[in-house]
């Protein structure tokens, strides 16, 4: 089906929920909708070696964790490369380390990691972030994943992009416990079952390729609770930003089969109509 309006959308939910089963409908329902994973764009750019990955690697070599205004950059480089953000900024939005090998033209380098400290420390409007504008082209929608998932990434976020839907999955607590009691992974390729509702053809084994089944370490009830009440702390304030901007929409079911029906009748009547 095809878009009239381009679509930024976030997914959020608590663990468990189905914002994977989620994402990959709406996207096989309207292929013009692109996925952008926070997490997959920080393995290419390592994997690539680009000035980016480059500085993502060393951060976390070092142990630390990598911050939200590299997360930004990346998300700033992909929409650019892509011709879905212009920038006005005459140093435009890609940002490199200083090397003829790794500097671009109309890109900001720098000569060591002080610089670059100072500049992703700089004031957005030194950054080139709220001097963008992004398409409203239909085929550039997207979604976004891995990323905002505080109330203060959010903030950083709109001065890139600004997301026009937001949806907040539910589904209750006590039912994700139960589905999860019951989920089994097959490591190697990533395929899930579940015993209630998708069961191996042979109990603990891999349909496809014989091989065993396991637990994850996270679907331990004790484990599952203590992260959905750091969801909690977090998407609470992260939610109210987006309701405050009048994007934020919320859907509840019990299972990602009642959910996914409702959620693509509001994309189709936001996006589509």
């Amino acid at each position: 089906m095809a878009l009239r309006r381009a679509a930024r959308v976030i997914l959020v939910g608590a663990p468990g929920v189905g914002k994977g089963t989620q994402s990959e409908r709406l996207l096989q329902r309207f292929p013009q909708l692109s996925s952008i994973s926070s997490g997959d764009l920080l393995r290419y750019n390592v994997k690539q070696r680009t000035p980016l990955g480059i500085k993502v690697e060393s951060v976390m070599k070092s142990g630390g964790l990598v911050s939200d205004e590299i997360i930004l950059r990346l998300i700033s480089n992909e929409l650019t490369q892509r011709g879905w953000l212009n920038s006005t900024h005459p140093a435009g939005n890609v940002l490199t380390l200083a090397s003829s090998a790794l500097s671009a033209e109309g890109a900001q380098s720098f000569q060591d990691d002080a610089e670059v400290a100072a500049f992703l420390s700089s004031p957005a409007q030194a950054r080139g972030f709220v001097q963008s504008q992004i398409s409203d082209d239909p085929t550039h929608s997207f979604l976004l994943d891995g990323f905002p998932r505080t109330a203060a990434q959010a903030q950083r976020l709109d001065e890139i992009v600004p997301i026009n839907l937001v949806v907040s999955l539910k589904t209750p607590v006590e039912v994700i416990l139960e589905r999860i009691s019951g989920r089994w992974v097959h490591e190697p390729s990533g395929r899930v079952y579940n015993t209630t509702f998708n069961a191996p053809k042979v109990p603990g084994i891999d349909d496809i390729t014989g091989e065993p089944l396991v637990r994850r370490a996270d679907d331990d009830e004790k484990v599952y609770l203590a992260r959905y009440k750091k969801f909690q702390e977090t998407a609470e304030p992260l939610l109210e930003h987006y309701a405050r901007q009048g994007v934020l929409w919320e859907v509840e079911g019990m299972s990602s089969n009642e959910i996914t029906p409702k959620l693509i009748r509001e994309f189709e009547r936001r996006f589509v109509e």
